[in-house]
């Protein structure tokens, strides 16, 4: 994914750099005022990779990041089971926030009342 963006002159915008971005100050939930707050390391808001690495990298995810899988996915979101939805458009990428991070919620709301 990170791949394509970068090929398409596409910002990441990738959560993980946001966070690393805001610091200790962070309290586990991401929110739209967080994407929009100027620090090095929002992909929100600049181009290309981040000044530094935000973790330290596995050899698999070294090996990744040299020879990316082939796809045409540009957008991805978490499943909540540690597995993730590819997207190769927005209106999908959309509809998969939707199904696996924003409606659990809703639903959980409704039949906690």
């Amino acid at each position: 994914v990170f791949h394509n963006r970068l090929k398409k002159g596409m910002m990441l915008q990738t959560d993980p750099t946001v966070i690393y971005g805001i610091g200790p100050q962070f309290d586990g939930n991401i929110r739209k005022t967080d994407l929009r707050r100027d620090t090095p390391y929002n992909t929100y808001m600049r181009y290309g990779l981040p000044p530094t690495p935000i973790a330290m990298p596995s050899k698999e995810s070294l090996i990744a990041a040299a020879q990316p899988a082939p796809t045409n996915a540009l957008y991805f979101v978490a499943k909540g089971n540690g597995s993730s939805h590819f997207s190769a458009s927005l209106k999908e990428h959309e509809a998969a926030v939707n199904r696996y991070q924003r409606l659990p919620t809703q639903s959980s709301t409704k039949t906690a009342k």
